[in-house]
């Protein structure tokens, strides 16, 4: 297992809450993407009040990184101050991936099965029995490096 991070979710206001923690923490994000950058598949369009939205930023802080995005549409409705982060898991393989997404989401709910994702990512979320909201993701390209 390559880290363990906190993902924050935020109702709106996840651009203000990361320029905050960049004054607290300093540094640089090591990522920022709108879902204006979020292809539209499957009949699913994101809707124009969301699309300035953070869909995903880093902020790389010590050997960790604080994540966040804000909810949207489909996913908003289960927003609740004090549900709002998930345990994010880097693995090293997409076999580790899929056996601690598949240990971990025993009778639980799968919020996203794994799969690939526009981003380069093998990637998948869940809720695992006990409530606790979990992000498991392998990054593609480590698995062109290693080969």
């Amino acid at each position: 297992m390559k880290t363990i991070n906190t993902y924050l979710n935020f109702n709106g206001n996840c651009e203000e809450a990361f320029d905050f923690y960049k004054s607290v923490f300093g540094g640089e994000f090591s990522y920022v993407g709108r879902f204006s950058e979020m292809p539209e598949e499957d009949g699913h369009t994101i809707a124009d009040t969301d699309k300035n939205k953070i869909m995903h930023i880093g902020l790389p802080i010590g050997n960790t990184v604080l994540m966040g995005s804000d909810i949207g549409q489909d996913w908003a409705n289960n927003y609740r101050q004090g549900n709002n982060f998930s345990i994010s898991i880097n693995t090293d393989s997409k076999e580790e991936a899929d056996r601690l997404f598949a240990y971990l989401s025993k009778d639980g709910q799968v919020t996203m099965p794994m799969q690939e994702t526009f981003w380069g990512a093998y990637f998948g979320m869940l809720t695992d029995y006990f409530g606790i909201q979990w992000m498991l993701n392998f990054e593609l390209s480590d698995l062109q490096t290693s080969e």
